[in-house]
């Protein structure tokens, strides 16, 4: 990290060319390669219980000693915008709502954890995808993913019950089992196809809406 910040976010540089690069967006905002965009790549945000659960041969980097605890603990609880507060001011959530954010086709969505919590498995239409978005509320794990498999669109409803990997949902098509943290199929006629995963970020609300001002929230805009 170079230790900068812009509208609140950490700013990265690249040892080759000294650039620049938005650790939101993958922008590069300074230096030679200026104007360039960073490949976003899906990953899975989770608990470590819950990702040795799905990979128990996991190697991990350990730094014993170092932050053994939040350091931002105090700073989740307080009303304050980062450093240099919002650039844009929406009141349409509290400002540090956690929200799963993504970017299709230059549009941009925000869904809400605490709504997610009420509705964990969400069938959505967005810039032309059909999506769902899944949460699983223990571990504060969602994700993203196409809903098309085999150019058939997929409806998801939550079984209310867990299995070793996580919470699962079926589709209505064909009665499938899948596990919500990582779009498997894990039973059914379906059993070993496993969802598209498509990019998405946890952010604050004040963050993601200052990158994104024009995003569009579920579930008061519904599908688009």
């Amino acid at each position: 990290m170079s230790g900068k910040l812009v509208m609140n976010a950490l700013v990265m540089y690249d040892h080759q060319t000294d650039t620049l690069w938005s650790h939101f967006t993958g922008d590069a905002i300074y230096g030679e390669l200026e104007g360039t965009k960073l490949e976003i790549v899906p990953a899975l945000h989770t608990t470590w219980l819950r990702w040795k659960e799905l990979h128990p041969d996991t190697l991990v980097l350990d730094k014993r000693g170092f932050y053994r605890s939040d350091i931002y603990e105090y700073y989740y609880e307080t009303g304050g915008a980062g450093v240099i507060g919002e650039a844009n001011i929406d009141d349409r959530l509290y400002l540090k709502e956690f929200v799963v954010g993504l970017v299709l086709d230059g549009q941009a969505k925000a869904y809400p954890f605490g709504d997610l919590n009420g509705t964990p498995v969400v069938n959505d239409t967005f810039a032309g995808r059909e999506l769902v978005v899944t949460f699983e509320t223990r571990a504060a794990t969602g994700s993203v993913f196409s809903r098309v498999v085999d150019r058939e669109t997929l409806t998801f409803q939550e079984t209310g019950e867990e299995v070793p990997g996580g919470p699962t949902m079926t589709d209505d098509q064909t009665g499938s089992v899948w596990l919500m943290p990582t779009g498997e199929a894990i039973e059914g006629e379906l059993e070993g196809t496993t969802l598209e995963r498509i990019p998405s970020n946890y952010s604050f609300w004040f963050s993601w809406n200052d990158y994104y001002p024009n995003t569009l929230l579920y579930p008061e805009d519904g599908p688009s």
